[in-house]
């Protein structure tokens, strides 16, 4: 039985990574040795989406070559970004109303950005 998702982030400067998850997004954690560590990141869920699309309701076509994405969801974007602020978070560009939730991209320090989004739908991780 499948007991966890585990997701892997590479970045040109792990360890800068690594304190931003620890220290800004206060994640809890273990250090599996070495200063190489884990982050619990609670409930989680997998959507499957196509690598190509055609235009319509979902905007311009287009088509993706990432096999794999990671997002961070919330209940208040607008508390959540204030909150990491504080914490020296800092984010690219502004929220955006996509429909299906208000996303804004959040700078990852020693790595890229991630969507941090508070979703318009009922989060199926969140299900009892």
């Amino acid at each position: 039985m499948i007991t966890v998702l585990h997701t892997l982030i590479y970045a040109h400067d792990a360890d800068a990574t690594r304190a931003f998850f620890r220290d800004v997004l206060q994640l809890p954690h273990v250090d599996t040795g070495g200063g190489w560590l884990i982050f619990k990141t609670g409930p989680s869920e997998i959507g499957v989406h196509p690598d190509r699309w055609d235009s319509g309701d979902e905007g311009p076509a287009g088509r993706t070559t990432q096999a794999f994405d990671v997002s961070l969801a919330c209940d208040d974007l607008d508390a959540t970004m204030a909150e990491l602020a504080g914490r020296g978070a800092t984010f690219a560009g502004e929220v955006q109303d996509q429909g299906w939730g208000r996303t804004v991209l959040l700078e990852v320090p020693g790595a890229s950005t991630m969507l941090l989004y508070q979703p318009a739908y009922d989060p199926p991780a969140l299900m009892p």
